[in-house]
């Protein structure tokens, strides 16, 4: 029977794809699908991220997920060692002796301890123990630092907005992580980013990313990093203007990369993940532009109708993807320490197409 990985690698190959262009149309890594083919768990950040990764590649490969995730499980079961208990050791002749002894000394103990604890207690003290129903439910309050944690159904998220403290009640965590808001639950997958308008006034509030859940058992939770995103970040999702649209011979002698083109323009994403600190501002639309620090892990996400100007202090520390279309593509704009201002824009080119292009501007 084949692995997973042979299972995943032969149906890239059927699709006559290279990983350059499955990385390229998954925004998944060169390196994770190399993982995911060569069976390498070491080159994912953990296993949760492998399966989640595992999923998606597969989906897009169209074979089933549920397929490969048995298979990696059946290996990892036979690569692991045989438990201890099911081990037999042999036991040394004065080891019943010992036992016969320590059971003995060990009943001495518990009915001393029920003495002095149970029936040598007075009946008020006894009243004033009082069991918490609700000791496992807890509270966090955002703040601008990033929280990364597992979180229980029931446990509230105190979102600190500019009309007061919003409370989020953590209410599914089985399969899917579900926080309850004013707008509803709003539900984010396993190894996805989800960006969220939590009291739907277009605006994006947070970045909930879940790296661990289970589909079996809601009692475990669920492990997530939550981004508290500051105000001005808007969630567009109005149609574009084509009529704000400019031509590409208005353009001149910029400089362009074309990402794709089409016969339409349409909304698209940008993501920026950080991988050191960097000054970075952007400005999406007509919208007010938002402009922060950012360090190493962070992650700022834009989506726009027709266009996103950014500038960056140190273009090295940003790593882009763009969405459009539901096809995700790669950027690597710029050069260590390089400040830049780049507009990733639709234009409108001679032969009537559209298209989406990273233009570096003066």
């Amino acid at each position: 029977m084949d692995s997973y990985g042979e299972i995943l690698k032969r149906a890239r190959e059927e699709k006559k794809l290279d990983i350059v262009t499955a990385a390229r149309e998954t925004s998944i890594s060169e390196a994770f699908i190399k993982g995911l083919e060569n069976e390498d768990l070491g080159a994912f950040p953990g296993e949760a991220y492998m399966l989640g990764f595992m999923r998606n590649y597969a989906e897009f490969l169209n074979v089933s997920p549920e397929c490969v995730s048995n298979l990696y499980r059946a290996k990892k079961l036979q690569e692991s060692p045989v438990p201890e208990g099911l081990i037999v050791h042999e036991k040394p002749w004065f080891f019943w002796p010992v036992i016969f002894t320590s059971s003995a000394l060990f009943l001495v103990a518990v009915f001393v301890v029920l003495y002095i604890f149970v029936f040598n207690k007075k009946t008020d003290e006894m009243s004033e123990v009082v069991v918490d129903k609700n000791v496992t439910t807890k509270k966090y309050e955002l703040t601008d630092k990033v929280f990364s944690g597992r979180l229980y159904t029931g446990d509230k998220i105190i979102y600190p907005s500019k009309n007061g403290k919003i409370v989020l009640t953590v209410n599914d965590t089985l399969s899917s992580f579900g926080l309850q808001c004013p707008v509803g639950t709003l539900y984010t997958d396993l190894a996805e980013e989800a960006d969220l308008d939590i009291d739907g006034d277009t605006m994006s509030d947070m970045i909930v990313y879940v790296s661990d859940i289970s589909s079996t058992d809601s009692s475990r939770g669920a492990e997530v990093r939550i981004v508290k995103r500051g105000e001005g970040v808007y969630i567009t999702t109005g149609v574009t203007d084509t009529a704000e649209i400019p031509f590409a011979s208005e353009l001149g002698t910029q400089k362009r990369i074309v990402i794709l083109e089409d016969n339409r323009a349409y909304p698209f994403t940008l993501n920026g993940s950080f991988r050191g600190s960097c000054e970075f501002r952007y400005k999406v639309d007509r919208h007010d532009a938002v402009e922060g620090y950012f360090a190493s892990g962070e992650v700022v996400t834009m989506t726009a109708n027709n266009g996103i100007r950014v500038w960056m202090s140190n273009c090295n520390t940003v790593k882009f993807s763009v969405t459009a279309d539901s096809k995700g593509y790669d950027l690597e704009i710029g050069k260590a320490g390089q400040v830049l201002v780049e507009d990733i824009k639709w234009i409108k080119d001679t032969d009537g197409k559209y298209k989406l292009v990273v233009i570096e501007l003066d």
